[in-house]
């Protein structure tokens, strides 16, 4: 058996670190085709609020973070429909409220290593109780992704045209609003609350870079996501390096990468029609 698996703390880090991938990865896809990408900002940032009031009012500041996280999301979707053409505004508004509430909150926090070891994460130092709420998350998550797939893709693209065909929008984006908001919520006490978003958006950006359908931009960001959290666990304990930050450093890698076969793919495509139609010509 390798080292790495000998102690039950890598094993839950493991463990976690790829179902919290997948799910990023679902949810990440969907955030960027509705072009709400720095959403996993906003939502990370509002987390640490909670996390300050879990630690002041002596509860777990994961359910204060969850808590904040769903207030949070449903501002952004509330201020987002107010504003109209300017709707992107209310991703820069709730992420400010988010981390000027933190920062004055984290002021009272008796213990500030309780309080940043949410900004880069501990995900080798989560408990069993964490790893079974990762486990159940996961199910509910991806239960409800599969079901609503169709759903999610038609709002991704055009909202008003879904609304059109008969899509449930406001429940849906809903549903979608609370487990986005959960996930970030968990994931920023194992990740880290300033990584999430990146971990969020950079698979799925090196996805759309050879993906050539939203179904295949899904499995390609999974598949980044998984790996970027496998080598970055790996690398941090034979190395003794940050886990958060490196598994975030995987994934930019994969994207630079994924961009390189990206444009040398299309330049063969191109290369390919030109030849076609010269072969035409000459015909």
């Amino acid at each position: 058996m390798p080292d790495i698996l000998r102690y039950a703390y890598m094993q839950r880090a493991l463990l976690v670190g790829v179902l919290l991938a997948v799910l990023v990865a679902c949810l990440g896809t969907v955030m960027v085709h509705k072009r709400l990408s720095l959403i996993g900002d906003a939502l990370s940032h509002s987390s640490l609020a909670g996390v300050a009031l879990g630690l002041l009012g002596g509860f777990n500041p994961i359910v204060g973070a969850m808590a904040t996280c769903v207030v949070a999301a449903f501002a952004i979707e509330g201020i987002r429909k107010k504003l109209g053409n300017h709707s992107e505004l209310a991703v820069a508004i709730v992420l400010s409220t988010g981390i000027g509430l933190a920062g004055v909150l984290s002021g009272f926090v008796k213990s500030s290593a309780d309080f940043n070891s949410f900004l880069f994460g501990s995900i080798v130092a989560i408990s069993a109780f964490e790893a079974r709420l990762v486990l159940i998350l996961a199910v509910v998550v991806l239960l409800a992704f599969i079901l609503l797939y169709k759903e999610l893709f038609f709002i991704s693209f055009d909202e008003q045209a879904a609304a059109i065909a008969g899509v449930p929008v406001g429940f849906v984006n809903a549903i979608f609003t609370i487990l986005t908001a959960v996930t970030i919520s968990i994931a920023a006490r194992t990740v880290g609350a300033l990584i999430i978003s990146s971990l969020m958006v950079v698979p799925v950006a090196a996805a759309m870079a050879i993906a050539r359908s939203y179904k295949t931009t899904v499995i390609w960001a999974a598949f980044v996501a998984v790996c970027s959290t496998l080598g970055g666990l790996v690398l941090s304990f034979y190395m003794g390096l940050k886990p958060g930050g490196t598994i975030v450093l995987i994934a930019v890698a994969f994207f630079l990468v994924f961009r390189l076969i990206g444009v040398l793919g299309g330049k063969r495509r191109a290369s390919g029609v030109a030849s076609d139609n010269a072969s035409k010509g000459d015909a």
